[in-house]
């Protein structure tokens, strides 16, 4: 195997540096300031403070309901992403391995609710929400259940189009094998086509996560002050007189814990799912 010259290899730790530099700035940012008194953010920024303190991190449970929001985006994201998976695999599996009537329909139309904006479906779901809860008085505006049905409408065509990708790239050997010794459809889906695609379907669950974890727009219209979520509740922060800037910083770092972690943990997962089949 050839070596890569010189050149290039420092071009590459040169960009790397580069690319590091900007990504973990704005952290560090948040980090410094999130150590500092109120009066000390407010005025010149510093990257070490003169005072370091731990008590905004004490303080962001109590300005505003910190756990009741982490707890509403925990149900929310967790509701969607499970909803999202399961709905995605059924359909995902019969695109894929099934030919009827309107599939190519169905895979362009699914595929091009991606081409609109969010804010497009704010108002048709915020009045169907209001029409179904005044006439059968099941209360979806104001509920987690209705943000998570929200957050399906976008969550679901994605993860659709890119599990019906991935199961094509699974031999139909396998199906054909599996049939043979006496598996029906979804037998097969749940014993042998399920497990050869856990990275994409853990890439699908990521995604569907991290798209509900950080959602602000829908989450601030289909909310009320007992299902608010951890986007929306941050502005807690800000009132009429002042802003609780290392509060802010603080609750920042803290509420993306969970997706770093997760994300760390599942990094492979994620990778393979994007990039790659699951043929065995």
């Amino acid at each position: 195997m050839i070596d890569p010259p010189a050149s290039y290899r420092w071009t590459r730790r040169i960009a790397l540096t580069v690319l590091l530099a900007f990504t973990l700035t704005p952290v560090l940012v948040m980090l410094s300031s999130s150590l500092k008194p109120l009066q000390d953010v407010q005025g010149p920024f510093r990257w070490i403070p003169s005072t370091i303190t731990l008590r905004p991190y004490a303080d962001i449970w109590k300005t505003v309901p910190l756990g009741r929001y982490f707890v509403n985006s925990l149900i929310v994201s967790g509701g969607a992403t499970v909803c999202s998976v399961l709905i995605a695999i059924l359909a995902a599996y019969a695109v894929s391995r099934y030919r009827f009537r309107g599939r190519r329909l169905f895979t362009v139309t699914v595929l091009s609710t991606q081409m609109f904006p969010g804010i497009l479906f704010l108002l048709p779901l915020f009045l169907l929400f209001v029409n179904i809860g005044n006439s059968t008085g099941v209360a979806l505006y104001g509920s987690r259940g209705g943000l998570i049905l929200t957050y399906l409408t976008f969550s679901l065509p994605f993860s659709i189009w890119m599990l019906a990708g991935y199961f094509d790239s699974i031999p139909r050997d396998l199906d054909e094998a599996a049939a043979v010794d006496g598996c029906g459809p979804l037998r097969t889906l749940v014993r042998i086509v399920i497990p050869a695609a856990v990275p994409g379907i853990v890439a699908v669950a990521v995604y569907a996560f991290m798209t509900a974890w950080g959602e602000v727009l829908f989450a601030s219209v289909m909310t009320n002050d007992e299902t608010r979520t951890l986007a929306v509740g941050l502005q807690g922060y800000a009132t009429q007189t002042d802003v609780y800037w290392n509060q802010v910083m603080a609750a920042s770092l803290v509420v993306s814990v969970p997706v770093v972690a997760g994300f760390l943990l599942l990094q492979r997962f994620l990778v393979a799912g994007l990039t790659a089949g699951a043929v065995k």
